[in-house]
C-alpha cells in the first residue's frame, strides 16, 4: 500500500470516557477540597490523561465542585510595638537560585473549642517546602525557636542564607537573633504593617487555613497535632500541587533539584519583586 510502517501500527491516544473523568475529578475534589480547576487539570494531566482546563471548569461547575473564598475572622499574631532591635528588608529584588539562600517565617493561630494554638512555620522559598513548624499554646519565642531548630536540624544549612520574618516580638527577641547569629543567618524582615514583604509566609498559612483548618473542626489540643503536621507533611510537602514550581509538590521539585546538579544551568531562577 505504499504507507510508512509506523503510520500502520500506529494507534492514537484514547481520551478518558466522560464518566471516568468526572469519577477521577470527583476523587481529586474530595482529597483536595480547596483545589481549583487549574490544579485539578494538572493532576489529570500528571497521571497522563489528555484533557482540556476549560473542560474540567465546566465540570466542576455544572457538579457544583468549584471553590468558593471562605471569610474568617482575622487574628493578629504580629506584636511589632516593642523597643528591640529590628533588621531592614534584605529580599526585595533579590534573585534566588536554590534552596537554602531565603527562608521565610511566620506565626499563625488555630482556634479549638475554648481557646487558640498557636502554629509557627518555616518556608524554603525556592522549593516552597515548610522545612521547619511547632505548635503550642503560647505566643512566645519558645514557639518560633521550636520551628527554627526543627528547621535547621532538617536543612544544615550554609552560613549566608537570609532569615526573613515580620517584626514581631517573637521574632526580635535577643534569644531568637542571638541563634540566628549563631548559625550565619542574615536576618531581615519586613517593613512594619506591611504584610506584602512576608507574602511567601502569608501564602502558605492562606493555604493551610483554607485547605486543612477550615475543613474541620478542632476541639482538643491532641487534635490539632495530629493534623497540622500531617497536613504539612504527607500533604502539603508531598501531595500537593504549587504552581509557582510548576504545578509540583515541593519534595518532588526538590528531588528535582538533586538530579539537575549535573546542569546547574537548568536550574530556575526566581527574582523576588
Amino acid at each position: 500500500m505504499n504507507i510508512p510502517r509506523r503510520s500502520y501500527y500506529y494507534k492514537p491516544k484514547e481520551k478518558p470516557s466522560d464518566k471516568v473523568l468526572i469519577e477521577r475529578i470527583e476523587q481529586i475534589c474530595l482529597d483536595f477540597p480547596r483545589y481549583g480547576y487549574r490544579r485539578v487539570t494538572e493532576q489529570i494531566k500528571r497521571e497522563g490523561w489528555l484533557v482540556n482546563h476549560k473542560k474540567v471548569h465546566r465540570i466542576m461547575r455544572e457538579k457544583g465542585w468549584l471553590c468558593r473564598p471562605q471569610k474568617k475572622k482575622w487574628i493578629s499574631t504580629t506584636d511589632s510595638n516593642h523597643k528591640l532591635p529590628v533588621f531592614p528588608n534584605l529580599i526585595k529584588d533579590l534573585t534566588l537560585d536554590g534552596i537554602n539562600q531565603l527562608w521565610v517565617a511566620d506565626i499563625t493561630y488555630i482556634h479549638i473549642l475554648v481557646c487558640f494554638i498557636y502554629l509557627a512555620v518555616i518556608l524554603d522559598v525556592y522549593s516552597r517546602k515548610a522545612i521547619g513548624y511547632a505548635i503550642s499554646r503560647n505566643i512566645d519565642t519558645q514557639l518560633t525557636l521550636a520551628a527554627l531548630r526543627m528547621a535547621i536540624v532538617n536543612r544544615n544549612p550554609p552560613g549566608g542564607c537570609i532569615h526573613h520574618s515580620d517584626r514581631g516580638v517573637q521574632y526580635a527577641s535577643a534569644e531568637y537573633v542571638k541563634e540566628l547569629k549563631l548559625f550565619g543567618f542574615q536576618i531581615s524582615m519586613s517593613r512594619k504593617g506591611n504584610p506584602y514583604d512576608n507574602a511567601f509566609a502569608e501564602s502558605f498559612m492562606k493555604t493551610l487555613k483554607s485547605e486543612e483548618v477550615h475543613l474541620w473542626e478542632y476541639r482538643t489540643m491532641e487534635d490539632v497535632q495530629k493534623r497540622i503536621p500531617y497536613f504539612i507533611e504527607d500533604v502539603y510537602n508531598h501531595k500537593r500541587l504549587h504552581s509557582a514550581i510548576g504545578y509540583r509538590p515541593p519534595c518532588e521539585f526538590e528531588m528535582m533539584l538533586e538530579e539537575s546538579q549535573t546542569n546547574p544551568s537548568q536550574n530556575t531562577l526566581i527574582t523576588l519583586a
